[in-house]
Parts: structure tokens; sequence; C-alpha cells
């Protein structure tokens, strides 16, 4: 089966390249019920992608965040504070992007674009503020391409129920559902990334949502609200996710899963940057649970579907062989050149049946 599907911002192409699932599985030791959920999960992807095409909200979101980047500063790279990707050393507290990979929903995208926003019109040492709505021109709800439910009855996204529900109300939704799921469960308030006020009848205030720092809301009372930070070259303080990664429309394809593991290797690179240049980054097994919080199946649906996009590549000094090597259960590591711009063009992809399990 092949899907051909066209999501176009600008230079930006999507086209997806569908094989069956039972070829070039990475794993032969892998159990049919396995192949199934990749199977289904590809279709899933496939799906999302193709309405993503047919109603042309990679392009409007897009247009919206470039429109947010050129009306002040043009950060040509958004800082993070790395404590969001590693874990703190002596915590039991995973990392908080490690928290974001989730099979539904928007809210690390929504996190990662709420900095770029701050990082578009504040600087560095500058405390966040909201000054745009939830809903409308201009909106929060603007800066996402819209992942609407699909209704498996009709075969169809944004199936129409006596509710009504527009493509505008779908957008307003997916943004809520973000913010609620920023705030995390009410006993562990303080890793909150997000804090939402409540009204009289305890109704989350959405409107009035604070934005917190990269560790969360903290132990004490007073919120760790979000203040820009300064870039810093040490590694374990801060990392940096090029602007095209949202002016292209990366943050709105990538899966939360390939999310982590691009940035976890963009840390990685700032050590011994030389030396990573031409030998390539890897990441052990411990590394990679330990400190950011990765497990083995995300690291590796991860790494496999960066390198078929292009976000990462082997080093020169490796095979032929061995660069065409899947990525099967016994791969420890994954060595990686990266560069800081990002490609206008996700290219043909295959999704075989090794494909992401942290689902779209």
């Amino acid at each position: 089966m092949v899907i051909n599907g066209l999501i176009r911002t600008k230079t930006f192409f999507i086209k997806i390249l569908c094989q069956d699932a039972d070829q070039n599985v990475a794993d032969e030791t892998w159990c049919g019920g396995c192949m199934a959920d990749a199977r289904q999960s590809n279709q899933r992807r496939l799906r999302r992608l193709d309405q993503m095409r047919k109603i042309r909200s990679v392009d409007g979101a897009s247009r919206a965040l470039r429109e947010l980047w050129e009306s002040d500063k043009r950060p040509e790279a958004i800082v993070l504070r790395s404590t969001l990707l590693a874990r703190r050393k002596g915590s039991d507290t995973p990392p908080g992007l490690s928290r974001l990979i989730l099979p539904k929903g928007i809210a690390q995208r929504f996190y990662l674009t709420a900095f770029f926003e701050a990082q578009c019109r504040l600087a560095a040492g500058e405390q966040w503020t909201n000054v745009l709505p939830l809903s409308g021109r201009g909106s929060w709800s603007d800066l996402f391409a819209l992942d609407g439910a699909y209704d498996a009855k009709s075969a169809t996204y944004m199936h129409s129920t006596v509710n009504g529900r527009t493509a505008e109300d779908l957008r307003l939704r997916q943004v809520q559902g973000a913010l609620r799921t920023l705030e995390g469960p009410g006993d562990q308030y303080h890793q909150s990334l997000v804090g939402i006020p409540r009204g009289k009848r305890e109704q989350r205030l959405y409107q009035s949502f604070q934005l917190m720092n990269e560790d969360g809301h903290g132990g004490k009372q007073s919120p760790n609200i979000y203040v820009v930070p300064k870039k810093n070259w040490r590694a374990a303080a801060t990392t940096e996710i090029p602007v095209n990664f949202f002016l292209n429309g990366w943050v709105q394809v990538l899966n939360s899963s390939e999310v982590a593991t691009w940035l976890a290797l963009r840390m990685l690179s700032k050590w011994a940057r030389d030396k990573h240049l031409a030998t390539g980054i890897y990441a052990h097994g411990e590394l990679r649970s330990k400190t950011f919080g990765l497990r083995r199946d995300t690291w590796e649906d991860g790494c496999q579907r960066l390198r078929e996009f292009g976000l990462i590549r082997f080093p020169s000094h490796v095979t032929k062989a061995e660069a065409t090597r899947p990525l099967s259960a016994d791969y420890k590591f994954l060595w990686a050149e990266m560069g800081d711009v990002l490609p206008g063009t996700l290219r043909a992809v295959s999704l075989s049946g090794n494909g992401s399990r942290a689902g779209a």
C-alpha cells in the first residue's frame, strides 16, 4: 500500500510511503501482537497526516508561528533549561519532557511552543505573562495543527454530533486538554508545568493559566513562573532548539517520543562538540533511562524515525552496511551527527512494522 500525503507550508512538504507492516521488521522475534500494534500505530499516523494535508492545518499553524517570530525579536534558536530534558543529579523525579511522552494530545507541543512564543517577545531574564487569548484570531489555538478526534464508525474526523462541534471548538478543546495535562494531578502540584487558577465554583480559568519554569511549580507556595533563560555553553545548563523546528512545521508532525529523543541527542552533542562532529553521539542504556527517562523502545523507535526523516544521520566513518542496519532490540546506542538547520522537507518515509509505538 502506498499513501502519498502532501502537507505544505511554503517549502515544507510531507510525502509518506507506507509499506506493509510485515516487511523489514527489525527484530525477527517480534511477536504477532507487537506487529499488529505497530501496524495500527502506523495507520493512525498516516490517517492523521492525511487529515492535516486535507485541511492544511500545518500550513495555518506554521504561518501563525512565523507571524509571531517576525513581529519582534526573531530568535535564531529557542533556549531550554536542560533540567527539562535530564534528571537533576540526586533527584528521583523524572525530567519533565519524559513525562510528556504521551500517545494523545498536544501537551508537549504546547509547552515547547509556549517557550517559542515567550522568546519571540521577551528578553533573557524577563518573566512570562500571558498576552494571547485561547481561541480566535491570533490565539494559542492558531499555533497548533488541528488534531481532531477520529470517528471510527464514519471513518472521518470531526464527525458531526448533536453538540455541533466545529474546527474552532476542537482547537480550543485540544489547547484546554494540553493545559490540564501540563497541570497534572493535584497531589503532584510541585511538578506542574502550568498553573490553572480556579473560579468561585472551582472551575478552571484556562485563560489565566501560568507557565512554569522547566523545573515545574516547585515545592514553595509561590509558583516558579517561567523566566526566559540566558544561553549557556554548558550542556547541563541549557539546550537549544533551532527556530526552524517551529517555522518549518516539525513541531506539528513529530511524535512526542521523537521530539524527546531528538532533544536528548541535541543536549548530548554539546559535550565535546568537536569530537562529536567527527565521531557522532551515543547514549548507553543507563544514561538513556536514568538521565533522560527514556525507555529502550522509545529511544530505538525515535532514532529510527529521526534517521528516516533526515534529522539525524550516521557519521561518515560508519560503513554502508552499518548505516542500513535496522535498529533492533539489541542495538544499544546510536551514533549520529546533527545540524542546526532543520530541513524544510520531511523525506519519503518507510513506515514499516517497526514503527513508532508511542502513537500520534
